[in-house]
């Protein structure tokens, strides 16, 4: 008698949670590996429609995963009452678009980093939130990751004494699809596609994860070049930062390095210790101190996007508060545009 009364009492607290039903708008790599599976994995959230605007993709994405419509047309998707949320998994030039129109129409969004391909683009999206009360959230999900939280439990326990600097370094040699020449490019290294260079593609999560940890940066400025000529987009940069905490930083981004300068690494130092870490790798975190070196592992989940996805979703049903919302997003985009000299 007891297990029925729980498995009552389980059933009336999934009865009073407002159900999450999403319409994907893209369905590629990123909602294949990273984030997809996660929406149908959170109690009170299923995916219900997808959209691509090739048919076969669309059509195979739901097939395989069960999804019990898919679209070719976006408005069409999001004008389905069936769907009350948009996820937005499309190359950054139409971020903007999709989100307003999902906004207008009520629904609530997220969609992938970074939030558009310029900064004037984030605020078009901001406003439209703002206006019609609609939230608009963001995949900056390395900040919900617990690799990610430990190094910034340990940048905030005082363990590195007072931050004095931030640098930032990474190098990759030139990837098989770079050397495929104009109209084959990967739309990454499709400026008016993606909004810059593997640089906007790739830095976001790195300058996401600094701003959460110091707030945001108020000076930024860069130098960047075309050094390998496989492509007209930039392919190295230079920047510094001052966030505003008065914390200096720097970061140096190579995308045409030879194999022996491959990098993924951040350094955090402080004045009684430096830690360093990998954005991609999740490479051991590195604490150096006085007192010796330590090297800390920490898994993350399977689906990276689970956490952020759970917190989204939480959000929406009325009883969390996901902070990686597109106002948190947006000085992201304003950084880079002034790193890459778009004002």
């Amino acid at each position: 008698m007891r297990n029925e009364r729980e498995k009552s009492g389980i059933f009336c607290i999934f009865a009073r949670m407002k159900l999450i039903h999403w319409g994907f708008i893209g369905c590629g790599e990123v909602a294949e590996m990273k984030s997809g599976p996660a929406f149908n994995d959170v109690p009170g959230s299923d995916v219900v429609a997808v959209m691509s605007r090739t048919e076969k993709r669309a059509r195979a994405y739901a097939e395989r995963h069960g999804v019990p419509k898919w679209y070719t047309d976006a408005q069409e998707l999001i004008d389905d009452n069936d769907v009350n949320a948009i996820y937005i998994a499309t190359p950054p030039a139409s971020h903007a678009t999709f989100a307003i129109m999902a906004m207008r129409a009520g629904k609530p969004v997220y969609v992938e980093k970074p939030l558009a391909a310029s900064y004037d683009d984030c605020a078009r999206i901001n406003r439209v939130s703002q206006q019609t009360g609609v939230p608009c959230f963001v995949a900056y999900y390395r900040r919900y990751l617990p690799y990610f939280k430990k190094v910034k439990e340990i940048v905030n326990n005082g363990t590195l004494g007072k931050i004095v600097n931030v640098q930032i370094r990474f190098s990759t040699p030139p990837r098989e699809q770079d050397f495929m020449g104009e109209g084959k490019l990967p739309w990454r290294l499709q400026t008016e596609i993606s909004g810059g260079g593997y640089f906007y593609d790739l830095a976001p999560h790195q300058l996401d994860l600094l701003q959460d940890f110091f707030g945001v940066i108020t000076q930024a400025d860069g130098i960047c070049a075309n050094r390998g000529g496989l492509y007209k987009a930039e392919d190295s940069v230079s920047a510094c930062f001052l966030f505003e905490n008065g914390v200096p930083g720097s970061g140096s981004w190579c995308f045409v390095g030879h194999e022996s300068a491959r990098e993924d690494r951040i350094s955090i130092l402080g004045e009684k210790g430096t830690l360093a870490f990998s954005v991609f790798n999740y490479d051991p975190i590195r604490l150096l101190t006085s007192e010796g070196e330590q090297c800390i592992a920490v898994p993350n989940p399977p689906y990276v996007q689970m956490p952020i996805i759970r917190s989204v979703i939480e959000d929406l049903q009325g009883f969390g508060l996901c902070t990686a919302t597109s106002v948190s997003a947006t000085p992201v985009n304003w950084v880079m545009d002034r790193i890459l000299g778009k004002f």
